[in-house]
């Protein structure tokens, strides 16, 4: 029988299962595809491997050293994740009241929280004055004189635009000021005696050339040197998110680490004085979490010009989960990094050219098409490693169809080590969290 351990934590109870040595979240997820089978269940339901959190934190702590990591927390808001992490002591990057709520319910400091919204709700921000979350972005006058009039103690970066022409998902269409923009704000946030500490930029979403930061990087010291000369104390760089969330979407973090540690040297060098945190989402959580969705129906293509390769017919599958539930990476994206693969070993079987559907009656809830999969039977599983980022946070009940459950492992050993004491002595302590620097998988 599994071992469980159920904390609370913030605002909701969660509960982990333990995986003792030389067994994996893998083949958790297997005895719980085939137990459901024999029960004819066809929930869709997810797996997370907590485990992984940590690995992706010792990466990053290799690759780049001098950013210390806030998570995005918009990316994936599930309870195991954020206590996950809060344990392992990095920090947060929220854009809310109520994701601000959710990180100081796990008793993270407000000096570990980034108040990442350069248009905030004036209620969220009063709520971060009376909780203490100080740091902040802003990109508009608007913006300088509501912090200036609601938060005057905030410490304020100045959010610029980047080209996001090498981006999957650009952002500074929304969000950033454009360099010549600068100085008239520099010099407001001076009249109004709003503390400007640094500056902070995002390159996009699914980044997919490490250049894209040198360039940021560089516009963001001279905005530095424009702020010192106007009187602020910059000593803050916040260089964003855009990092891979697996290794087949893109330049690996390696690669970008490379790019960035060579451009912070040549302007913002060790011992400039200057602190450098990130906004890493999708990075943390993608590759952590495995969905598994069950085929409930099977059709061919209608009679009608669309062909599969080698002259096949192709095939309609509906699946228990679809764009209204955990894809709606299927809107932003094009769903380009899903990787589906059948539970069943299927070597040699012919490929079969497929349209994926989800279970809704809209027909916008197409969830993939010209996939090349054996050939599938209703009740068959099929998964999707690599699906923590953007996913069950975005899911609706649309249609009446619940979305996927998520399910948590670790390993024994990984869990001992990140609440420091045998999983029998109780769970987590509350309000203390390691320094991210000690946390060893």
């Amino acid at each position: 029988m599994d071992a469980s351990v159920s904390v609370m934590e913030g605002l909701e109870r969660w509960s982990v299962t333990l995986l003792e040595e030389g067994e994996s979240s893998q083949d958790w997820l297997e005895r719980q595809m085939e137990e459901r089978s024999q029960r004819g269940q066809e929930v869709p339901f997810l797996v997370a491997d907590l485990g992984q959190l940590v690995l992706r934190l010792q990466r990053w702590l290799h690759a780049l050293p001098r950013a210390r990591p806030f998570y995005a927390v918009k990316c994936n808001t599930c309870p195991g994740v954020l206590c996950t992490l809060a344990q392992l002591g990095i920090g947060f990057d929220c854009a809310s009241q109520e994701e601000l709520e959710l990180v100081l319910g796990l008793g993270v400091t407000p000096h570990r929280i980034i108040f990442a919204q350069t248009c905030k709700v004036l209620s969220h921000l009063q709520y971060a004055a009376q909780h203490g979350v100080q740091l902040s972005t802003f990109d508009s006058q608007a913006e300088l004189e509501r912090v200036a009039r609601h938060h005057p103690r905030s410490r304020m970066l100045l959010r610029i635009t980047t080209s996001g022409a090498n981006s999957i998902i650009p952002l500074s269409t929304k969000f950033g000021a454009q360099l010549r923009e600068c100085e008239p704000l520099l010099d407001k946030a001076k009249e109004l005696g709003v503390q400007v500490v640094g500056v902070s930029f995002h390159v996009g979403s699914h980044c997919q050339d490490p250049h894209s930061f040198s360039q940021a990087i560089a516009d963001a010291h001279s905005v530095f040197n424009l702020g010192q000369r106007l009187g602020h104390t910059m000593t803050l760089l916040d260089i964003g998110g855009g990092f891979p969330g697996a290794d087949h979407s893109g330049p690996s973090l390696e690669e970008f680490a490379a790019e960035i540690n060579s451009t912070l040297e040549l302007h913002f060098p060790e011992g400039s004085g200057v602190e450098v945190i990130a906004e890493p989402g999708r990075y943390f959580v993608t590759s952590a979490f495995t969905l598994a969705t069950r085929l409930i129906g099977k059709r061919p293509a209608p009679p009608g010009p669309e062909k599969a390769k080698e002259g096949k017919a192709v095939l309609h599958y509906t699946i228990s989960d679809g764009l209204y539930g955990s894809f709606d990476c299927v809107s932003h994206d094009g769903g380009r990094y899903l990787r589906p693969h059948t539970a069943k070993h299927r070597d040699g079987c012919p490929l079969q050219a497929c349209i994926v559907w989800g279970p809704t009656c809209s027909s916008l809830d197409q969830i993939g098409r010209d996939w090349l999969l054996p050939e599938l039977e209703v009740g068959d599983w099929l998964l999707f490693p690599d699906h923590g980022a953007y996913s069950i946070c975005l899911g609706t009940n649309f249609n009446g169809f619940p979305l996927p459950q998520v399910y948590y492992t670790v390993s024994r050993a990984v869990w001992e080590k990140l609440w420091d004491r045998p999983v029998e002595e109780g769970a987590a302590r509350e309000g203390e969290c390691k320094e991210w620097e000690r946390v060893e998988a």
